[in-house]
């Protein structure tokens, strides 16, 4: 059969995808451009070209499409080709702005906030063009800056990750605000205690109320225009009171305002956490502590947490903020779940953790013979398990230790290079293993007996979790309901008192 040419179906769709190219704001801006350029008014420009003054002021206006035959007759009287009337170049760059304060004004996002438009004519002053286009961004900004995807947190956390890395975790200026604090409050040596941060909260002007009704989706509330710190009586909680009191006041001593994105946000998030951890395990007393240790090589994370009081993940942070800048040794550690699945980590030891194409970490698998993982089938729950590891970027040790939390239950490694091991107590270990990841053949493929008799007979329903199919949560905090927030200050603000206003809004944490 011979090939039938294009019919009427196929040419209307091409024209259809011709139509749907031309920029009907930009192309009206043009003819208004030259138009004025040759001095020419509607009335003279629409009788050249056979068409009424209020149709060919549509056109300029970009809310209607001239016909081919049209647009070749303005380019004729305007002294262009058609080519240049469709060009995507503005000839000018106050038609520049023109064009994009019309299309801003037209987008689904701004149509939304039931604004008026500003009518866009040679009437109105070009700064003001700049000043509203410069507000048409920052709305955009905004809305992009709450709505981070998956991927835009995951690059958010390599970068900070990245920054860590490069101060070896120490940052000096936070540690001098914790001596500086603890200072004021004539702290002298060991724990530091409820009683001793109830003290520091009122130097810093703050009263404390503990309350049963705090918003769900916080660990404490700061009224700013009162000077109060809210929370909760609930003892069930999983987090430390005294930690999450010095993460709210971190977060005014900091003084920390409205993140503008999302790598901002997990910043200020790792600032308050540093700040807390200071506090809690100050450095003059920690370096003091873990050199006598070295010392003895008897290093143990265990060790840190019983002497400051302070639960095992906070020591082993801390432990690596003190580790290279004090000590000398360089370290890794990580946040594992019993999935398999990294949560948190950091390593300056030259450990190679996997990562996906991003450069993130977090959310990607452990090979299975790392510490991280083989912690898990460990029956002694009580003692830290050490093992030797032989990896592609040589052998570490590490010691883990595994704790049940909301979220299931995680493991908890600290990792140094093979010559430093000497240093810590569980050196002495004969626990070793090999990994060869990221080789598929070291335990991401399964082995070859079980795929032989168990490949083409499975079908599985995997878990997804919200983060990989939603956006991040909206708000200036994200995953806190600043409704129910204001709601809760507004019922326990002191209404008989006028109180003082602060220069930022409540802080929730």
């Amino acid at each position: 059969m011979a090939h039938s040419p294009w019919g009427a179906a196929e040419a209307a769709q091409l024209s259809s995808e011709q139509d749907e190219a031309i920029d009907l704001i930009a192309l009206g801006k043009r003819i208004r451009f030259l138009r004025k350029q040759q001095s020419l008014t509607l009335d003279s420009l629409g009788e050249a070209v056979g068409t009424a003054a209020s149709q060919l002021s549509l056109i300029e206006n970009g809310k209607r499409e001239p016909k081919l035959s049209m647009l070749r007759a303005l380019a004729h009287e305007l002294g262009v080709s058609t080519d240049e009337l469709l060009g995507t170049e503005p000839p000018s760059r106050r038609v520049a702005l023109e064009i994009e304060l019309e299309r801003a004004q037209r987008s689904a996002q701004y149509q939304s906030l039931g604004l008026p438009t500003v009518r866009v004519s040679s009437r109105l002053p070009t700064e003001v063009l700049e000043a509203l286009i410069g507000l048409h961004h920052e709305v955009d900004r905004q809305v992009n800056l709450h709505a981070a995807t998956p991927e835009e947190a995951r690059r958010a956390n390599t970068e900070l990750r990245r920054r860590m890395r490069d101060k070896d975790n120490y940052f000096e200026s936070i540690e001098k605000e914790a001596h500086r604090l603890l200072t004021a409050v004539e702290y002298r040596s060991g724990p530091l205690s409820q009683h001793m941060i109830s003290h520091l909260a009122s130097y810093l002007g703050f009263t404390l109320h503990h309350v049963n009704d705090l918003p769900h989706s916080t660990r404490s509330v700061t009224d700013l225009r009162n000077r109060r710190i809210y929370l909760t009586q609930n003892k069930a909680s999983s987090h430390d009171p005294r930690t999450v009191l010095l993460q709210a006041i971190a977060s005014q001593v900091l003084e920390l305002e409205v993140p503008s994105t999302y790598l901002e946000f997990l910043g200020q998030r790792v600032a308050t956490n540093y700040l807390a951890a200071a506090l809690l395990v100050p450095e003059s007393s920690a370096v003091k502590f873990l050199r006598r240790a070295m010392d003895a090589k008897q290093i143990a994370v265990e060790d840190l947490r019983d002497n400051f009081a302070v639960s095992y993940e906070t020591a082993a942070h801390r432990f690596t903020n003190l580790a290279t800048h004090h000590l000398g040794i360089r370290t890794h550690f990580q946040k594992v779940h019993k999935s398999g699945i990294i949560f948190k980590a950091y390593e300056n030891d030259g450990v190679t953790f996997p990562q996906d194409p991003t450069g993130a970490i977090e959310g990607q698998p452990v090979c299975r013979f790392w510490t991280s993982r083989e912690v898990f089938d460990v029956p002694d729950k009580f003692s830290a398990y050490n093992q030797y590891t032989d990896t592609q970027a040589g052998t570490y040790w590490c010691t883990a230790r595994t704790e049940r939390g909301p979220d299931g239950e995680f493991s908890l490694s600290i990792g140094v290079p093979y010559e430093s091991a000497k240093w810590f107590r569980g050196k002495e270990t004969t626990e070793r293993s090999v990994s060869r990841c990221p080789d598929p053949d070291c335990c991401r493929r399964p082995p070859p007996d079980l795929a032989a008799a168990w490949a083409g007979h499975a079908w599985p329903s995997g878990r997804a979790t919200s983060s990989q199919l939603a956006a991040m949560p909206p708000g200036s905090f994200p995953g806190v309901d600043e409704t129910e927030v204001y709601r809760f200050l507004e019922a326990h603000s002191p209404k008989s008192q006028p109180g003082r206003r602060g220069h930022r809004q409540g802080s929730a944490g």
